[in-house]
């Protein structure tokens, strides 16, 4: 396990659930936050390969569907890796580092995770699908968020090097974005709007990810930093909005799947309030049955409705 010290960037602590970003590059003032329509706003930094970031898509739906009529979450991207050139850690020093510490952080929050990518076809930064996702919003809030998804799933199973435009252009395809359009901000404008995201996280004193800060329209603040369980969550949701009521979440498969295309093992298992291995069993007897599709990868299995 690496002390706090030795985290940089990739390597990520699984026991603080952050992939925290150099010294160097922070410094800390005060942002006002404006607040939204909705009673709470969750401001929420993050990055597309942050490898805690997907350990904590399992909490982060069943928040959205538990009291999602209360919040709204704004995505910003953060910069994780910048590239390696100019990144002079200690422990991680070429993206072969990265390998067999995704394979350990993949056991510990129990999210599939390949890290074989990194020595298959590794990525030399993370801004350019920071960047694509910051297109994608310009063409609404529904579709860059699946478009994300879209490119974790290809990054932490598919082993695919999200970087690289083809794979972007399928992502896009698939989940409905125009791709010229896509490209066009890609080269264009999406990079200030990233540069802006970055800047944000700076101002905001924000360490690694990932960091999300609840606000209330009173511009009170709180903030989960890293990997938690799903009650730290909900206790700070409820601190600054005590009168939310939780929607009663329908486990039925069908319902489950009607609000997500894909789950992982993990994520059904949250959702449903059950065991990782009872959610298992139960997906693979649907699997057999022919009613969902998996896609299985070295650390874990991503279901899906036929």
């Amino acid at each position: 396990m690496h002390t706090k010290e030795q985290i940089h960037v990739l390597l990520c602590d699984p026991e603080t659930g952050i992939c925290e970003i150099p010294e160097a590059q922070l410094s800390a003032t005060g942002v006002t936050i404006p607040a939204e329509k909705k009673p709470l706003r969750l401001l929420y930094f993050t990055d597309p390969i942050c490898s805690s970031c997907w350990g904590i898509e399992p909490q982060l739906r069943k928040l959205k569907l538990e009291y999602g009529d209360y919040f709204y979450i704004e995505y910003r991207m953060g910069g994780l890796l910048k590239g390696w050139d100019s990144y002079g850690g200690k422990d991680v020093s070429n993206p072969t580092d990265v390998a067999h510490h995704w394979d350990e952080v993949s056991a510990y929050y129990q999210m599939p995770i390949d890290g074989d990518l990194w020595l298959e076809d590794p990525l030399a930064s993370s801004y350019p699908p920071s960047i694509a996702f910051k297109a994608a919003q310009l063409q609404g809030e529904e579709k860059s968020l699946a478009f994300l998804r879209r490119i974790k799933e290809m990054v932490f199973l598919e082993k695919k090097n999200i970087t690289r435009w083809e794979h972007l252009q399928q992502a896009a395809l698939a989940t409905g974005l125009d791709a010229e359009k896509l490209k066009s901000d890609f080269e264009g404008k999406a990079e200030e709007l990233f540069e802006q995201d970055v800047t944000l996280a700076r101002n905001l004193g924000v360490k690694g990810f990932p960091t999300i800060f609840f606000t209330d329209a009173e511009d009170n603040r709180l903030k989960v930093y890293g990997v938690k369980p799903y009650e730290q969550f909900e206790q700070t949701l409820l601190k600054l909005y005590p009168q939310a009521v939780k929607n009663t979440i329908n486990t039925s498969v069908d319902t489950l799947f009607a609000h997500y295309h894909t789950l992982t093992s993990k994520e059904f298992a949250i959702l449903s309030n059950i065991q990782k291995q009872e959610a298992e069993t139960i997906l693979n007897g649907l699997f057999e049955k022919g009613k969902i599709t998996k896609y299985s990868s070295k650390n874990g299995e991503l279901w899906s409705r036929k």
